[in-house]
């Protein structure tokens, strides 16, 4: 087996290429030095340990003997953690969408022994397809025109860093104003209800991403202004969302997004960001509303986060994957969805009619399966939960009372719920991330107040607490962004200072511990300084 200098990180994604035939290395110092030493160009790969096509370059190519030779010979391999190091990731992303008009995971990037970029991309097959070059040709001809084209090359990608250098540059405002104009605002609005989809819920078609900050500024603009139709497509888009297979009907907590336009097929990735962020969507619009179906999705976003992404000392861990194992003696066998879908046969086994008849009716299982259109097969046979039908019309067609209905399907979910966490599980990313650690711990003192469950309110003091002493240093003012199995590392980013710092002001204002006030005002002179 081969082992690298990865098998030294405490990164899961740089762990999980610390096997890989290529020689890869860590960003640092280290492998810069031996890029100018040998006058080699670097290639950096940059994603995160839940990114299915990180997953396939990785199988295809990585892994791949003889694409890891010329890798080898020809370049320096580094390797990044877009979440542990946001920083070099925006950069480069930011070189992918310029040059590209696209970006995304895993990215590609080819640097001079300077850091400086001058070819990128995201997934490269193995061989020609999609449209896509294939990498080993794409490795040989950027390996050829080092060799022959070396003085070019570095004065275009100076000329090209240059460039970004003053498209991204932002003049501070000499005006002194802080007050947003109302216009502005207008023009906000009104972008947003122009790409609303009002059958459907959501903004722009497929894919579809659950877009919280988008649900941020409609709610306090309804608040400003008092006009319903912002209200009304936040409401929509919460509603149907809670309704599709974006949304774990079993388990609680939603999908990254939905590769349709009706939240139906969900790519199956859960992400610690959105369960903070959607839990406060759907608090406010409860606030609202009080209106309970909403309080009721936010209930299932902490109970999914505190069943399986809390880890023993309170904090919260960062991502499960879309791919898992379908038979727990194949467990390099994976596909998308696995742990989360059904054959009508598996339900049947396991819920008894006429339960079973009135769980398919409320949540959409055929016999045949509930995925037509399905181009890699990985769901033929198979069913995605999503409601279908309401509990009242389930009710209605089977000529049952609500009440009854209700209570079984709460049971047969419970006992499917049992069923399915005996599957062979998706990858935990069990990294704990500051920034996305203060949007949970958001979401739950906001959660423990307006539910008036204590259960949240102290979710949200353990989390805090174990950043406070695990991941703060009181002396320096310094917090830390990562902490994994007993290390805590990287100074922390902006994300990490603002959004704990954001956490500790909606906890004090949640509980009054005068601490957590203290601690947020001493956190942004550190994040200003």
């Amino acid at each position: 087996m081969y082992t690298n200098q990865l098998a030294n990180e405490k990164s899961p994604y740089l762990l999980q290429h610390a096997h890989n035939p290529v020689d890869w290395r860590p960003w640092g110092p280290e492998a810069f030095e031996k890029a100018r030493r040998e006058n080699k160009p670097i290639f950096l790969s940059i994603g995160y340990s839940t990114c299915h096509w990180c997953h396939v370059m990785e199988r295809e190519s990585f892994e791949n003997e003889p694409i890891a030779e010329i890798l080898n010979r020809e370049f320096v391999p580094i390797k990044v953690d877009r979440e542990e190091r946001p920083d070099i990731d925006r950069i480069y992303m930011t070189f992918v969408q310029a040059t590209t008009g696209s970006g995304g995971w895993p990215m590609s990037v080819w640097l001079t022994p300077d850091l400086q970029p001058f070819f990128g991309g995201t997934y490269f097959p193995p061989v020609n397809r999609f449209g896509h070059p294939g990498f080993p040709a794409v490795l040989t001809q950027i390996a050829s025109a080092w060799r022959t084209q070396r003085d070019q090359i570095v004065d275009s990608a100076r000329d090209s860093v240059e460039q970004l250098r003053k498209q991204v540059t932002v003049e501070p405002s000499h005006t002194g104003a802080t007050d947003i104009e109302p216009a502005t605002l207008d023009t906000g609005f009104f972008a947003f209800r122009r790409s609303f989809d009002s059958h459907l819920g959501g903004f722009g078609g497929a894919p579809k991403f659950p877009r919280p900050s988008v649900f941020n500024f409609l709610l306090r603009y309804y608040a400003r202004t008092k006009g319903e139709e912002a209200l009304e497509m936040v409401l929509k888009t919460l509603r149907e969302m809670a309704k599709g297979g974006m949304h774990d009907q079993l388990g609680g907590g939603f999908h990254r997004y939905s590769v349709d336009e009706r939240w139906f097929v969900p790519h199956f990735e859960k992400m610690l960001y959105d369960q903070g962020q959607l839990a406060i969507a759907y608090l406010e619009a409860f606030q609202i509303t009080r209106d309970e179906q909403y309080a009721a999705v936010a209930r299932r976003i902490f109970d999914y986060v505190l069943r399986d992404m809390t880890e023993a000392g309170g904090a919260f861990y960062s991502a499960e994957d879309a791919d898992s194992a379908a038979d727990a003696s194949k467990p390099k066998e994976k596909g998308e969805g696995a742990f989360y879908i059904w054959s009508a046969q598996e339900i049947r086994e396991l819920v008894e009619a006429p339960v079973s008849d009135w769980f398919f009716h409320r949540y959409g299982v055929v016999e045949t399966g509930n995925v037509s259109n399905d181009p890699h097969g990985e769901f033929t046979g198979r069913n995605i939960l999503y409601q279908a039908n309401e509990i009242e019309d389930t009710a209605l067609h089977f000529d049952r009372p609500v009440e009854e209905i209700r209570q079984a399907l709460d049971r047969a979910g419970e006992t499917l719920l049992a069923a399915r966490a005996k599957r062979p599980r998706p990858h935990l990313d069990d990294k704990v991330l500051t920034s996305w650690n203060g949007l949970m711990i958001s979401a739950f003192a906001k959660g423990g107040a307006v539910l008036e469950d204590p259960r949240y309110a102290n979710a949200a003091r353990r989390a805090a607490e174990f950043v406070i002493s695990r991941m703060y240093n009181p002396a320096t003012s310094v917090l830390l962004r990562r902490y994994r199995e007993g290390d805590a590392g990287i100074p922390g980013f902006l994300d990490d200072y603002a959004l704990f710092a954001q956490a500790l002001l909606d906890i004090y204002e949640a509980q009054f511990d005068r601490r957590h006030l203290e601690l947020a005002l001493k956190l942004t002179e550190k994040q200003r300084e």
